[in-house]
């Protein structure tokens, strides 16, 4: 189930800070009380958007959760949030455990066409696919906690049971299903080439074709990062040669954004969610299937 609320039109920062000073909220007390996590976490985000002159939107996905990956459907609420840069800087924050590598690619071009000035924040984590959604923009904004991770894709074989395409391919010829092999040899060529696509018009633009090859091969394949989940921390994403912006930990940016990530994480599990949208005026929330 999808719910949908829209907060009162921005007041200017001055006006409205965060943490709330002695003034009494704006909205009725019980609809305050209702909405106050949405109203903090939307109090933050125009603070930091005072700081960078830039709108930020979060795509907020929680890890565990299948409902929290990447997935067909997540650009109509995306593009719902582009809404409030219209066309500015954008500063998108993501939280995502990876997904769909075809959701993934309608996300990039929706961003691509959108918000053409683009940075993309990981104050945690932006694994798999997410990290092919980080280097949409021109510069990854990172800090000590921050990583990125490999895209090799993975295969389901079976329920509850994907194998990693390389080794599939790698394997003696014979020993699998050649459905599957098949299915892998796509699956390695759709994010090399969307990779390779996303890098040279974006963040590695000018770079040689060799240098962009090599940073393609180490994000998709084994060959590099030798678990789906290796981290590639702010220092191991500039060695690859993507741009990095790296925050230090007593840098006032850094410190918003990382209570804004936490006000996310806490709110969401909170809510018994899966996945959060947000800017500064428009909020959607993807709830959680209950348990069985």
């Amino acid at each position: 189930m999808t719910t949908k609320s829209e907060a009162a039109a921005a007041v200017p920062a001055a006006e409205e800070q965060f943490p709330r000073g002695k003034a009494m909220p704006r909205q009725s007390p019980l609809f305050w009380v209702t909405e106050k996590d949405r109203y903090l976490r939307q109090l933050l985000i125009r603070d930091i958007q005072a700081t960078t002159s830039r709108t930020l939107l979060v795509y907020f996905g929680l890890p565990e959760l299948v409902q929290g990956q990447i997935s067909p459907g997540d650009d109509a609420y995306l593009i719902e949030l582009l809404r409030d840069a219209k066309g500015g800087p954008v500063d998108l924050l993501i939280e995502t455990p990876g997904g769909y590598t075809d959701a993934a690619e309608k996300l990039a071009s929706v961003l691509r066409q959108l918000a053409p000035d683009l940075r993309v924040i990981v104050p945690c984590r932006a694994k798999s696919n997410g990290t092919m959604l980080a280097v949409v923009g021109s510069c990854v904004v990172m800090g000590p906690g921050s990583e990125l991770g490999p895209a090799d894709p993975l295969i389901t074989v079976a329920q509850n049971n994907s194998i990693p395409a390389h080794f599939i391919l790698s394997s003696p010829p014979g020993t699998i299903d050649p459905i599957f092999v098949q299915a892998a040899a796509h699956a390695v060529a759709q994010t090399t080439k969307l990779a390779t696509d996303l890098l040279s018009t974006g963040m590695m633009r000018g770079k040689t074709p060799a240098e962009i090859a090599a940073t393609v091969e180490a994000l998709s394949s084994r060959t590099t990062y030798k678990s789906h989940g290796s981290v590639i921390d702010a220092d191991e994403a500039t060695r690859l040669g993507l741009d990095v912006l790296k925050l230090d930990v007593n840098d006032d940016l850094w410190n918003r954004l990382w209570l804004l990530r936490c006000m996310y994480d806490h709110d969401i599990r909170k809510a018994g969610a899966a996945k959060m949208f947000e800017g500064p005026s428009i909020s959607n929330t993807l709830r959680a299937p209950p348990p069985p």
